[in-house]
């Protein structure tokens, strides 16, 4: 290795450590059928600035570019125009597919992409430095080099047909043509021999020569894609599958290689040629940028390109040993990606609320009892305390202390029933007492006249003898006649009395 390419090497290396990683070393090259198709990116593009080849002492574009002029060229081209007219089945196809004259002219057309593309870059180099002596700016206005050299051959030396130029229009968009006008109107290069002007004519028309041989080439491999990879095909569609399997060396070489390899074919290395170029994705290849992959949010982008690269790598190894002609496996993984795919995007599942689950605890018990109810009733309110907190509206009350204390007596002493300090009896916490006990109470508490004892609490006074005037003394009951009274009131208007049962006297 020289030390031109050693350099090359650790510049590389170097600017792959900013993007995610090291690119793996198998996608420069997979098999040895690869050789320059192992990279897309390859030629002056990966070139340092300072050691890229000076081109603007050359005379002619043909001295450097002979691709164009090449026999290989002309005869691959020429077979393609032959076999262009042809249609072929699968079923023609017979033994190793490599064997096949077609697929090895297929094979052999993918490399010529890809030269190709190393051709475009070295004229785009050329057109470059020499149209700087005229318009130093554009490249770096236009970092695309076929809008450069389209837009090279349309100005020429006169930079007035930025305005108003319809072919312009069709090249650039609207708002590169305005930077590019006005710029046009304050450079400071200067004019173009007419020798100069014939080389970059020469340059731009065999740029653009080989770029519409490219989609020719493109165009002949899609249409062959059918019986030389269905299976593939149908999963990515024929333009990416027929650039993997160029880049891959062969269908054969494609199926040997590890899906994590094959999401990498096609990765563009990025530029250090010194023009403006737009962000490129590491890691990202034909298979990131198929139309498969591109439906998909961006977020799921990265996700959905290592599935298809790992079902690729099984439909090109169905089709390497001409299996499933008729594509069915091929639609059988692509309608498992496309399930996969949607299970990925449906929306996730909708929370259900649950209510809140029935307490661990179970009821406290709730203090009661003697001794509780006698603490309510003493700490209860009073009617004084009540008429206390009460206040009349609309009055002007009196200070209790006459000082501006705000201290009243609310309506104590205006107003009430006259009792000051009354024990609160709650009814419903009350203790209860049986009607039965009730009545022996009652008729415990209740008087009878003749007697003097205490427990009776009769009065002292009573006697038993009376005096009347027809007999003088006699021996009398003063308490009959009220206790009479007071058993009847008892029998019926007592609080326990109870319903009499009421006979009917039977008619006659």
């Amino acid at each position: 290795m020289s030390l031109a390419d050693e350099l090359l090497a650790d510049l590389e290396e170097a600017g792959d450590e900013g993007e995610d990683g090291l690119y793996p070393e198998e996608e420069e090259g997979e098999s040895d059928g690869e050789g320059m198709q192992g990279r897309t990116g390859g030629g002056l593009e990966d070139i340092p600035e300072e050691m890229e080849v000076d081109y603007s002492k050359s005379e002619s574009v043909s001295s450097i570019a002979k691709l164009r002029n090449s026999k290989q060229f002309s005869e691959i081209m020429d077979k393609i125009s032959t076999y262009v007219g042809k249609q072929r089945k699968n079923s023609e196809v017979s033994g190793p597919v490599e064997a096949d004259p077609e697929y090895r002219l297929i094979v052999a057309a993918n490399n010529l992409t890809v030269e190709i593309d190393n051709e475009l870059n070295i004229i785009h180099k050329f057109t470059r430095d020499k149209y700087s002596k005229r318009f130093p700016e554009l490249e770096s206005l236009v970092p695309d080099s076929l809008d450069y050299i389209r837009t090279v051959k349309e100005l020429g030396n006169n930079l007035e047909k930025c305005k108003n130029n319809e072919t312009l229009q069709q090249i650039l968009t609207n708002a590169t043509i305005m930077v590019v006008s006005v710029t046009a109107s304050t450079t400071q290069g200067s004019l173009l021999s007419d020798d100069e002007l014939k080389q970059l004519e020469e340059a731009c028309d065999m740029a653009l020569e080989l770029n519409q041989s490219k989609h020719r080439i493109y165009e002949y491999v899609e249409s062959r894609m059918s019986f030389i990879a269905p299976n593939l095909s149908i999963i990515v569609g024929a333009s990416t599958a027929a650039k993997i399997m160029g880049i891959a060396g062969g269908l054969t070489n494609l199926s040997k290689m590890p899906a994590c390899n094959l999401m990498l074919l096609g990765a563009q290395r990025r530029t250090l040629s010194g023009f403006s170029s737009t962000s490129l994705l590491p890691h990202t290849g034909f298979i990131y940028h198929c139309d498969v992959v591109q439906s998909l949010p961006p977020d799921l982008r990265r996700k959905a390109a290592r599935l298809v690269a790992a079902k690729c790598t099984l439909a090109a190894r169905v089709d390497s040993f001409h299996e499933s002609a008729d594509g069915k496996v091929g639609y059988d993984l692509k309608e498992e990606i496309e399930r996969k795919f949607d299970k990925w995007q449906e929306p996730p599942p909708v929370k259900q609320v649950k209510p809140l689950p029935a307490p661990l605890d179970g009821q406290r018990k709730k203090r009661g009892g003697r001794r509780y109810r006698k603490m309510k009733e003493r700490l209860g309110l009073t009617e004084i305390r009540k008429h206390a907190n009460r206040m009349t509206f609309a009055e002007i009350e009196d200070d209790a202390y006459q000082e501006d204390l705000g201290f009243s007596l609310g309506q104590l002493g205006k107003s009430g029933s006259g009792r000051v300090r009354q024990a609160q009896v709650n009814e419903a916490t009350k203790a209860r007492i049986s009607k039965s006990l009730q009545r022996t109470l009652q008729k415990q508490s209740m008087t009878y006249g003749g007697k003097s004892t205490v427990r009776d609490r009769s009065s002292g006074t009573s006697s038993s003898v009376a005096f009347t005037p027809l007999q003088g003394l006699e021996i009398v009951n003063p308490q009959a006649a009220e206790k009479k009274v007071a058993e009847a009131n008892q029998k019926y208007f007592s609080n326990m009395a109870e319903f009499l049962k009421v006979k009917k006297e039977a008619k006659m």
